[in-house]
């Protein structure tokens, strides 16, 4: 099977996202992708003050033309800088969490939007699927 060279050293998310590609009812696949960290992206004119909180993540928000606000989260530096290259910096955040204390909106998560297999959930999917105790 050829794979990108870059995708050779796949992270166990990214693993997870591909397993997810072929049966989206993949249980241990949804159970890996919430324990995995996951980068968030941090705009270079966010408020730095906003690092104070290590428990406040600032979630970057992309307007769609026509559909609902989404975050971008990605499972490498590689997958993040392939989608959003003028973005230098980000947080690492256990994807869980994040879900656990996902906004009741319309705001739609992406993983790895970029990518041969992204995954998109809405804002009910973010907080069933990957929320974890």
């Amino acid at each position: 099977m050829e794979t990108p060279a870059h995708r050779n050293n796949a992270t166990p998310a990214r693993q997870a996202l591909d397993a997810l590609a072929v049966n989206t009812e993949d249980t241990a696949a949804l159970d890996t992708l919430a324990g995995s960290d996951v980068l968030v992206p941090v705009p270079d004119d966010a408020n730095q003050g906003d690092g104070a909180d290590p428990a406040a993540v600032a979630l970057p928000v992309l307007e769609q033309p026509g559909g609902d606000p989404v975050v971008p989260v990605f499972t490498s530096e590689v997958e993040m800088a392939e989608l959003l290259p003028y973005i230098s910096s980000y947080r690492l955040v256990p994807l869980g969490a994040l879900a656990s204390q996902w906004p009741a909106d319309d705001l739609s998560l992406t993983i790895d939007a970029g990518s041969d297999h992204p995954l998109t959930l809405t804002s009910e999917g973010v907080r069933t699927l990957l929320a974890r105790p």
